[in-house]
């Protein structure tokens, strides 16, 4: 009888620390609940070139999520993914391919130096593309994605040349965390201009408000930096529609205040969280058309 009891308690304990462990791994505080590990962990893997393979599908799926999100306009916006494998070197998507086509076939692996690489689509890119997003991933290691677009509540919002306020729980992801880059000098086509860009996001930045373009998010895996993006396109969607309203007679709207704000930010603003929350999305696509993953 103690012998079994003995081994049920050992059990339980057991199961206690894998749940505790599972926790800790995954960065998400009191948001599992149940004996069960949360549904969208960032896998493990054991090749590079499994991991690479996943990377690219989620790549190209991030594609199909911003066309239906509408955030197209003719051959403008990119996203990047740092290379796995050989993590100086990063994938791109190619020049005027709609979002909504793209495939893991269509994407093209280049170098720090533009060589387009045969491991990926022979086919060209935009030269302000791989300029600014090659810019990023050299200066900043821990950043394996980028995303940038010219959607619409994205160049509304910048042309105020301003930061988002804390004015909802969602915007407070970006506390402390975003930047302005308060220069317009015109297409990006110079390695000066990418290094300016890079220096306003600094070195723990999750996004940029580039004035009068539009904007840029990062992150360590493509679905951070996706759902970032998503995120920040539709907090300066709010933050329009709060200050316009504000201008109809309404109070001005009440800020969060920094110590609330902050602990949003600890909380929700976690690699594997902001990973997590573009899993829905993704799913969706894959639902509609998965033939993305080719």
């Amino acid at each position: 009888m103690t012998s079994t009891k003995t081994t049920t308690t050992s059990i339980r304990s057991s199961k206690t620390v894998q749940l505790q462990q599972q926790q800790r791994c995954n960065n998400l505080p009191n948001i599992v609940k149940g004996d069960y590990s949360h549904p969208y962990s960032i896998p493990n893997f054991t090749s590079l070139k499994d991991k690479r393979k996943w990377a690219l599908q989620h790549m190209a799926g991030a594609f199909r999520v911003f066309a239906r999100k509408g955030y197209t306009e003719g051959t403008i916006g990119h996203v990047s993914l740092r290379d796995p494998v050989d993590p100086t070197t990063f994938w791109i998507n190619p020049m005027g391919k709609h979002f909504a086509l793209m495939k893991v076939s269509d994407l093209v692996h280049v170098d720090q130096d533009g060589n387009v690489l045969p491991t990926g689509n022979q086919a060209a890119i935009k030269t302000a593309g791989f300029l600014m997003h090659s810019a990023i991933h050299q200066a900043r290691p821990d950043v394996n994605a980028a995303c940038h677009f010219h959607s619409v509540h994205g160049k509304a919002w910048s042309c105020f040349g301003k930061s988002l306020d804390m004015i909802n729980q969602d915007v407070c992801i970006f506390y402390n965390r975003h930047s302005v880059y308060a220069e317009f000098n015109g297409a990006v086509l110079n390695e000066k201009e990418s290094e300016k860009i890079v220096k306003t996001l600094g070195e723990n930045g999750k996004g940029i408000i580039l004035q009068n373009h539009g904007l840029l998010t990062v992150g360590s895996t493509i679905d951070e930096a996706a759902y970032l993006f998503t995120l920040m396109e539709r907090c300066c969607q709010v933050q329009l529609l709060a200050q316009s309203a504000s201008l109809q007679g309404e109070k001005c709207p009440k800020l969060i205040g920094d110590e609330e704000a902050q602990f949003c930010e600890s909380t929700h603003g976690g690699a594997e969280t902001l990973y997590t929350e573009f899993q829905p999305d993704l799913e969706l696509e894959m639902h509609l058309n998965d033939d993305f993953l080719n």
